[in-house]
């Protein structure tokens, strides 16, 4: 198995667990904020970089992305610390790029996350009717929404906005309009995701309740379309299946490290993290629930609760899953060498249903995209 290629890039991922309230669409590792003193968390998150550093070695980080959960219910001073700490350890690159999500909620700290060195925002809005934000389990307004946004442009180099579409009851000109406006808003990054009902979330519940009915898949691949149409015509480069950037500055280096099978970080509650030792590759998940994470960072010096080795193979399937994701999709010669072979019959097919575009790297046509998950279990069995 090829060893760590810095090219590929280096990461940390910072898991902050808590929001506010939980919306209803998330599936992933988050509790009810409450009164809580979130001091033990960030000193464990600190001492589980450090146990990280014993275990990468010498390396250059070019980009910490801080998500959750709701990071934006941090202190600055905690932020601060946690950039300086990964500084500490391995050293930013020149330029590093150091993301923080946050909620419009969560305007009056901006100034604070941007002295403690976040340099890009990505900001929660989902929507811009409220009463699509209602039904999201949003805290605020399209107003307030707006208003955060205008505060976030000059306060950072770089500001991503997040829309939720195809939602019930979502019509073509109902979506037109919405990203028309959001379009004109100066934004740098969009990211735009259909809403998907993930089991265990409480929409899959209110579903299964017959509360409301998901949008059709065709409908929903309309709505797809429409985005990648509007977004590139005012400029913005469809880099991945659903992020959307004026130029190349403003694509996120922290999920291009994803993409790409690059190493990265990861620390809090639940995180997942990437690490190429020598010619082994491991997948790490941290102890998921916060008071194990606790316990666990105490008892080791790392949050590890789960560690596996990739085997060649297993790496290069998911290289394929992740590499289809981007417009310049994977590298053939790369899978080859972790000892994959692709269904060359069903690739053949998928050129001609012209899904896919076929050569040293094997990418995805516009409408191979709609399919990217099920055309990579395909070629990559």
């Amino acid at each position: 198995m090829p060893g760590f290629n810095p090219d590929r890039g280096f990461g940390v991922y910072v898991h902050w667990p808590y929001c506010a309230r939980i919306c209803p669409y998330c599936d992933f590792n988050v509790y009810a904020a409450k009164a809580r003193d979130t001091d033990p968390l960030y000193r464990a998150i600190l001492d589980d970089l450090s146990g990280w550093r014993g275990r990468t070695g010498e390396r250059q980080v070019a980009s910490i992305f801080l998500g959750g959960g709701t990071p934006s219910l941090m202190t600055g001073e905690q932020v601060a610390g946690v950039i300086a700490q990964v500084d500490r350890l391995w050293g930013l690159k020149p330029g590093a790029e150091i993301t923080l999500e946050a909620n419009p909620d969560d305007a009056a700290r901006f100034g604070d996350f941007a002295a403690a060195g976040v340099n890009r925002l990505s900001l929660g809005v989902q929507s811009l009717d409220d009463a699509r934000l209602k039904f999201l389990g949003r805290m605020h307004s399209a107003d307030e929404a707006l208003r955060a946004l205008e505060q976030a442009k000059g306060k950072f180099r770089s500001v991503s906005v997040d829309l939720i579409y195809s939602l019930p009851g979502q019509s073509e000109a109902d979506w037109r309009t919405e990203l028309s406006r959001t379009l004109a808003l100066g934004a740098d990054h969009l990211s735009l995701y259909e809403l998907t009902i993930e089991p265990g979330a409480a929409f899959a519940f209110a579903v299964k309740r017959k509360d409301w009915t998901p949008l059709d898949d065709d409908r929903s691949a309309g709505l797809y379309e429409v985005t990648q149409a509007m977004t590139a015509e005012a400029g913005f480069d469809g880099y991945e299946i659903s992020n959307h950037a004026r130029g190349f500055e403003h694509q996120s280096v922290h999920n291009r490290i994803y993409w790409s099978s690059g190493d990265w970080v990861g620390v809090g509650p639940g995180a997942h993290g990437r690490l190429t030792t020598g010619d082994e590759r491991w997948a790490i998940e941290a102890a998921e629930k916060p008071g194990e994470y606790l316990q666990q960072v105490k008892a080791q010096g790392l949050g590890w609760a789960g560690v596996e080795k990739l085997e060649a193979v297993a790496d290069a399937r998911e290289r394929v899953a992740m590499g289809l994701r981007v417009v310049d999709g994977f590298e053939r010669g790369l899978v080859g060498e972790l000892g994959l072979s692709l269904d060359e019959a069903r690739v053949a097919e998928l050129v001609r249903d012209r899904l896919l575009v076929e050569g040293a790297r094997v990418v995805l046509t516009p409408e191979g995209r709609l399919l990217a998950d099920r055309i990579a279990g395909e070629i990559a069995p």
